[in-house]
């Protein structure tokens, strides 16, 4: 064999797991979106089949030689080449350390569980639920073991989501934060609050709700030849190439807030995956690295642009536009007062800011507690209200607002949650990074958002996944991560709003 017949056979595998995947993607999606509530068994059985493919060509004899053959030659390769063998290595390790009939139940299993979370969520029904998340648990800390027996589970949860990522540095990063958001978050709760009434309690059309996306779509500069938005429960996006991205919202007719942050987050998601480099399209690069860098984008654009200031202002007709009779009255700094209005709340996509990460660690304590199995499922409604109740100061009324409101689990999605804390201590980061060569606020007021993106193409979309997570940040910021960044942020601009 040589390097050029060892590609060859790579690149071929490679784009045939490329099509299973997007067959797979599109029926995920459809399932989440469109698909009838009856129509998950059929498709359990079709996805079952061809994740069994995918298996069948990742761990097959012909992609293993061709993959190692490079590994060994690897001087013969170019930097991309290079880097894309190491990566398939690393991922494909995790995978055959699988046996095959579990790895496709377990695929199984997640469509079975998806469909009974909806129904779960909507019921109010953890009961209905509970098996799901037990199964899936065991399954994530039974394939852990086969791939590093070794090591902790969940820390190989979390290197799987965020490369390096472990509980002793997610441990340190929750305690600095809490250091000084506990205390931030006591001044806040002490001042009168803001009025932010008029978002609650009218009625806010869903076809004006649907207008208003298509407008913030366009305002953060996504592509809609390239990037569509649907309705789901949970909003979610997903990439099937970086000319098919789609995102997802919710509407609620008694607010506009919840639709309109879901689209900005999903955006950011969107905006990440749309700019990957040319060069990476086909190959497991292409797309983000991670998914604490993932959020890194969702939040940049949900919260550093969407509750600005001057985004607000700048987008405030429009929304006077489409909801003249509810936001009578109201003026854009009003707006931008209420949509960062700082109090416990319920449920974590809705949260402010300021406690945003509390949410994200109920979760993560949660998590670690069922893989060391100091909790069990079937506990997990009354621990998850008592830590509401210690972290937030807040009871929750039912599972629907509680320990089911995310689809995360669902989904198998175990070991994600800190990449939203992570996330977004990564964007204020970028935030004072960018200051130093974008005037941020002026494009904003100006509605050209251009050199804002433009910054983070030219840092971070364009290299997908050539490089590690700590790396790419570094290489962008030119200094280690420091969470310093995100909670001097926060001081700074909820001092300012709160008068402390």
């Amino acid at each position: 064999m040589t390097t050029n017949e060892a590609l060859k056979i790579y690149r071929e595998n490679i784009a045939k797991m490329n099509a299973l995947g997007h067959a797979m993607g599109v029926m995920h999606y459809d399932a989440a979106t469109v698909a009838p509530a009856e129509s998950a068994e059929g498709r359990g059985k079709t996805l079952a089949y061809l994740s069994g493919c995918t298996y069948e060509i990742q761990t097959g004899a012909a992609l293993q030689e061709a993959a190692q053959y490079l590994n060994q030659h690897k001087d013969e390769l170019n930097a991309q080449d290079r880097r894309e063998i190491e990566v398939f290595l690393r991922q494909n390790e995790f995978t055959a350390a699988i046996p095959k009939e579990e790895f496709v139940g377990y695929v199984k299993l997640l469509n079975e569980a998806d469909a009974v979370w909806h129904k779960a969520k909507l019921d109010s029904d953890f009961t209905a639920f509970s098996p799901y998340i037990k199964d899936i648990f065991a399954a994530n800390i039974r394939f852990a073991k086969y791939y590093k027996p070794d090591r902790n589970p969940y820390d190989t949860q979390l290197d799987r989501y965020e490369r390096g990522l472990t509980m002793e540095k997610t441990d340190a990063f929750f305690n600095a934060l809490k250091e000084r958001i506990v205390p931030l978050l006591k001044k806040v709760m002490a001042k009168p609050q803001v009025d932010d009434s008029f978002l609650w309690g009218k009625t806010y059309p869903k076809e004006a709700q649907k207008q208003f996306s298509e407008y913030l779509m366009d305002v953060i500069t996504i592509d809609k030849k390239r990037c569509s938005i649907g309705e789901t429960e949970h909003p979610f996006t997903t990439m099937f190439n970086k000319k098919d991205v789609r995102v997802t919202t919710h509407y609620y007719p008694e607010t506009p807030v919840y639709s309109m942050y879901s689209v900005i987050h999903e955006g950011g998601h969107a905006l990440y995956e749309l700019h990957s480099g040319d060069q990476l399209e086909g190959t497991i690069l292409r797309g983000g690295v991670s998914m604490s860098m993932h959020e890194s984008q969702s939040r940049f654009m949900e919260n550093y642009i969407g509750r600005s200031r001057e985004f607000l202002s700048l987008i405030f007709p429009k929304m006077q536009e489409l909801f003249p009779e509810q936001l009578a009255g109201v003026t854009a700094e009003q707006m931008y007062l209420a949509v960062n209005k700082a109090e416990p709340s319920l449920i974590r996509t809705e949260a402010d800011e300021l406690t945003y990460a509390l949410h994200v660690l109920v979760r993560y304590e949660i998590e670690k507690g069922l893989f060391d199995g100091s909790i069990a499922v079937e506990d997990l409604p009354r621990i998850w209200n008592a830590k509401y109740k210690e972290y937030l100061g807040i009871d929750v009324p039912d599972d629907k607002r509680g320990v089911l409101q995310d689809s995360h689990w669902s989904n198998g999605n175990v070991g994600y949650f800190p990449s939203y804390a992570l996330g977004s201590a990564y964007g204020a980061q970028m935030l004072a990074k960018m200051r130093q060569t974008v005037d941020v606020e002026a494009a904003i007021r100006s509605g050209d958002l251009r050199p804002i993106t433009g910054w983070l193409e030219e840092h971070i979309w364009k290299f997908g996944s050539l490089y590690d997570p700590m790396e790419l940040l570094e290489r962008a910021l030119g200094e280690p991560f420091d969470p310093k960044y995100f909670t001097d942020y926060l001081e700074q601009k909820f001092t300012e709003i709160y008068d402390l």
